[in-house]
């Protein structure tokens, strides 16, 4: 099975606005507006991320849209649940994602059907990918996305922070590494380690090294 790599981390809040301000206040750089999701409630920003772990991948912030009505069912990633900004999950880019899906059922999981997605951007441009369901509260697991003929996100020369650690936690790491290996995930290279599930970062900016995970805290 060929290894996808990170595409990215997901930072999701009860207020988008605030925890961009508090990310960009502890490391100097400020996330750019990415758009809203239709029907889903929701609007991001975005940042790129450098070095070995980040290259060519880059961190979701993500929050209710204040500008869209109540979206009919809860919104993506538990966000409605949360009480503060947490490093929620994250994603692998595949190409070709059916037969990725396929590939990740036939090793023993499966990461369900994929589905189709797409996003307004502030200059009015329309994108769209599929990907698998994403969990929420910190999993361990990865879901998969395939971009297509769409530009990745980090094309436009997003602002940069530099990810310097990323760490995941399950109840049974054995169990969730088996699951990482069916998707064909070479990335990260070590294994989950044993704890609550829950996902953990650290990304470096001008101001120093902020570690992401139930918030933000400099390090």
């Amino acid at each position: 099975m060929s290894a996808v790599v990170l595409d990215h981390l997901v930072y999701a809040a009860p207020d988008l606005a605030a925890a961009a301000e508090e990310l960009a206040e502890l490391t100097g750089v400020r996330a750019r507006a990415g758009g809203s999701h239709p029907g889903r409630g929701t609007r991001n920003c975005l940042l790129g991320l450098a070095g070995p772990l980040g290259a060519g991948a880059y961190l979701e912030l993500i929050g209710p849209d204040p500008e869209q009505p109540e979206p009919d069912g809860p919104r993506w990633f538990g966000i409605d649940a949360l009480t503060g900004p947490r490093l929620v999950t994250w994603a692998l880019r595949a190409e070709g994602l059916a037969t990725q899906v396929a590939r990740a059922r036939a090793a023993g999981y499966d990461p369900g059907d994929a589905a189709a997605m797409g996003r307004s951007t502030p200059d009015g441009r329309r994108i769209s990918w599929e990907l698998t369901p994403p969990c929420a509260g910190g999993c361990a697991t990865p879901f998969l996305l395939d971009w297509g003929a769409t530009p990745h996100p980090t094309a436009a020369g997003l602002p940069v922070l530099t990810l310097e650690a990323f760490a995941a936690s399950d109840p049974d790491p054995a169990a969730a590494t088996a699951r990482l290996t069916a998707l064909g995930g070479g990335w990260p290279d070590a294994p989950a380690t044993a704890g609550p599930a829950g996902l953990t970062a650290v990304v470096r900016g001008p101001r120093g090294a902020v570690r992401l995970g139930h918030g933000a805290v400099a390090v």
